[in-house]
């Protein structure tokens, strides 16, 4: 049977909220959904501002009038899993195509200090995807786990293949595992089989003492290949969703001259390391800085870096 192809809704770009975090933060759903419908984009990935029935029902009926799509970000459960619970019932209200959750808020390296920090994340991390996976098989909404700079492109593999579920996979960012020193193409390549949902975006690299800079750009300006990350993801996964987050920032630190950077990677060696510096000489440019410009120009430039990527993704 020919494998279906995306429909012209799919072949564009929708946008996370997390596209949105540093000049202009949206906190309320149907705020940021007209916002996004306003730029032409085919549909959001967003958190729940309520989980009250009549704020549902209202966002559901706007996503309908727009014919616009919603995934729902959430936290993965806690032992109680009340909140989760209810946010699954929010995100199947309002028909949202999946539920993005990450493992880890922060940065691996900045994170955890010693081995047995990193271990009682993982073991933690664990339980709770245990807990979410048979709720979001009953509701039949997939959930779709980030690689967060937590996850190794080989540890997230494993993790995937530990469960044989349909409505468990990937949320796929296109970026984040650089900061790991994994190649991010093989990323993509090894991720796109169980992606459920997307994190479209480019990335530029310099150096700096401790390490290397870290930044996401407009599409075409970074040193990724963003035709072929699309045609990968679209072979594997011809229907998903591909959203954009573009994050406005100064460049993260990636601070790899530093004992700290690896406490937590016992099986990383020196090739690892060697490999994505030899790309940062090679892929070295001007990064762009947020914080030296004034309050109303941190949200002009935000805005505009979205609006280019909005125009830059190939059909």
């Amino acid at each position: 049977m020919a494998t279906p192809a995306p429909d012209a809704k799919q072949k564009l770009l929708g946008i996370a909220t997390t596209s949105y975090m540093t000049a202009r933060r949206f906190r309320d759903t149907l705020e940021f959904l007209e916002h996004c419908h306003k730029l032409g984009a085919p549909g959001i990935q967003t958190a729940l501002t309520s989980l009250d029935r009549a704020y549902l029902d209202k966002v559901k009926a706007r996503l309908h009038e727009t014919g616009m799509y919603i995934e729902v970000m959430a936290a993965l459960p806690k032992v109680d899993m009340a909140q989760f619970l209810a946010t699954v019932d929010g995100a199947k209200h309002v028909g949202a195509h999946c539920i993005r959750a990450g493992a880890l808020s922060g940065r691996r390296y900045e994170t955890f200090a010693t081995l047995d920090d990193w271990r009682k994340f993982v073991s933690d991390s664990k339980a709770a995807i245990a807990r979410a996976v048979p709720v979001v098989e009953k509701t039949r909404i997939p959930l779709a786990l980030e690689n967060h700079k937590d996850w190794t492109v080989d540890e997230m593999v494993t993790l995937l293949k530990s469960y044989s579920s349909e409505y468990f996979g990937a949320l796929l960012d296109t970026g984040n595992n650089i900061s790991l020193l994994d190649d991010p193409m093989e990323v993509v390549e090894r991720l796109a089989p169980f992606a459920i949902a997307t994190h479209i975006k480019d990335m530029g690299v310099a150096e700096y003492p401790d390490g290397f800079l870290l930044s996401e750009v407009v599409i075409g300006e970074g040193f990724l290949n963003i035709p072929n990350i699309v045609s990968i993801i679209r072979k594997a996964r011809p229907k998903i969703n591909l959203v954009l987050e573009m994050i406005t920032r100064d460049p993260l630190k990636v601070p790899v001259y530093t004992d700290k950077y690896w406490a937590t990677f016992p099986d990383r060696s020196g090739i690892y390391m060697a490999r994505t510096l030899r790309l940062v000489r090679d892929k070295k440019s001007k990064l762009p800085m947020l914080s030296n410009l004034s309050k109303e120009k941190q949200i002009e430039v935000e805005e505009d870096n979205v609006k280019r990527c909005l125009a830059a993704l190939p059909a």
